[in-house]
């Protein structure tokens, strides 16, 4: 008796300590998107490389036709965008290199074009020149300065940013609402850009452009799950399903939503697992290591940062993962010079408060304090909202003995564990 009333207690104390783990509600419900993890093929990779057939043999008939050339660059930023392959991004670009090269650059579209596919390899210095060129020729301005918005903001030239902006201003157009969300959210007004983003979202739906409204209902996802709106996030990533049931972007959100608010690792883990089968990106390999690494799963959590690296070694991804890299190398004292190495790379790549936060934690990690506060004091404070920014501030601070400091910026984090992670949640309270 007395050892059934022990298992009784101990049973009772496990219920105690698993409800204590995981107070949030249920939101997620595997019969909503298991459809589309069971789907077989991809209608927009296969039409995808139906076309780039299809183009390639009417270029081969026709040589002098260059703009045959931006055409089948984009098919292959199509299978980049569906399958991941960093080799499809490469073969855009050297497409749109030969179309530019045979115009002598002064197409503005493909000028355009080349510059939102080094955009997309963190060329971003590369990219502004091709943008000023576009906008320099004079053809479709206010498309070029929508360009320049985009650049100047992964640059952080935040005032020649601001600029292209109020060129562009039209509150009736999609590209315009997309942008003023962006730098909304970038001023830490998280509420302004959301509304903004509906607006665009309406935009869409009135319009019935298929693309746009994935666009939107993705883009919503993750900002109703920076706001808290779980629920919102959740459904929004399904509508972007039920119109592309191969859209991975919303399945990762999803496998997010499971993982940080629900704390369900091991379906968090299933959704990611059938993701890499037809996605192939090094991130996430990363979130699985962040995972394993919660349940303290080690051996597991560190499996899948080798083959992190391994996949880095393998592809050549440019300065696309940097900053991983710097987060994932800084957390290892035997590995921290690396991490400011590329910091230091990625400050003299895109010289934004983000990157000099990269610069600043990898000093902290060094051991050097000081110099990692007098880096966050000149770039960082009152430049960026960023949850993950903010904690290793409120980090720096506490190994300077800036203690006063560090009660505004924990209060604020214990609102964006959500966004940060599970795992951050016991490194927040011992702030």
């Amino acid at each position: 008796m007395k050892t059934y009333n022990k298992l009784l207690l101990l049973f009772f104390g496990m219920l105690v300590i698993v409800s204590c783990t995981n107070s949030n509600k249920q939101i997620t419900n595997s019969k909503d998107y298991d459809e589309y993890l069971s789907i077989r093929g991809n209608e927009s990779v296969a039409f995808a490389n139906d076309e780039i057939k299809f183009w390639e043999n009417k270029y081969a008939n026709d040589t002098v036709q260059n703009s045959y050339l931006g055409i089948i660059a984009s098919k292959y930023a199509t299978l980049f965008q569906y399958t991941g392959d960093i080799k499809d991004l490469y073969k855009a670009e050297e497409l749109l290199v030969k179309s530019n090269k045979a115009s002598g650059y002064s197409k503005v579209g493909t000028l355009r074009a080349l510059a939102r596919n080094y955009i997309a390899q963190h060329r971003f210095k590369e990219a502004l020149v091709l943008a000023n060129k576009a906008f320099a020729i004079g053809e479709g301005r206010k498309e070029s300065q929508k360009l320049l918005f985009d650049v100047q903001m992964e640059l952080g030239n935040y005032a020649e940013a601001s600029k292209n902006l109020e060129a562009i201003k039209n509150m009736k157009d999609y590209d315009y609402l997309i942008r003023l969300a962006k730098w909304n959210d970038h001023v830490g007004d998280l509420d302004t850009a959301i509304t903004f983003m509906e607006k665009a979202r309406t935009i869409a739906e009135n319009e019935d452009n298929k693309i746009l409204k994935i666009w939107s209902y993705s883009n919503l996802g993750d900002y109703y799950g920076h706001a808290g709106r779980i629920q919102d996030s959740y459904d929004s990533y399904l509508k972007t399903l039920a119109l592309d049931t191969n859209y991975s972007y919303a399945l990762k959100g999803i496998a997010w939503i499971v993982f940080s608010h629900e704390r369900n690792t091991i379906e968090a883990k299933r959704i990611i697992e059938t993701l890499e089968k037809t996605h192939h990106t090094p991130d996430f390999l990363l979130l699985k290591s962040k995972i394993a690494s919660f349940v303290g799963e080690t051996e597991e959590a560190e499996d899948n940062k080798a083959a992190y690296f391994d996949m880095l070694t393998k592809n050549n991804y440019g300065a696309m993962y940097n900053k991983y890299n710097v987060l994932v190398y800084a957390d290892d004292k035997t590995t921290a010079a690396k991490a400011l190495e590329i910091a230091n790379i990625e400050v003299n790549h895109r010289p934004t408060p983000d990157s000099y936060n990269l610069l600043a934690w990898s000093y902290l990690n060094m051991g050097n304090a000081q110099k990692a506060l007098k880096i966050a004091e000149k770039y960082v404070v009152g430049k960026t909202h960023e949850p993950q920014v903010q904690y290793h501030l409120a980090m720096i601070y506490k190994a300077n003995n800036h203690l006063d400091k560090i009660g505004a910026i924990k209060k604020e984090l214990q609102g964006s564990i959500y966004e940060l992670g599970p795992d951050f949640e016991a490194k927040i309270n011992k702030l």
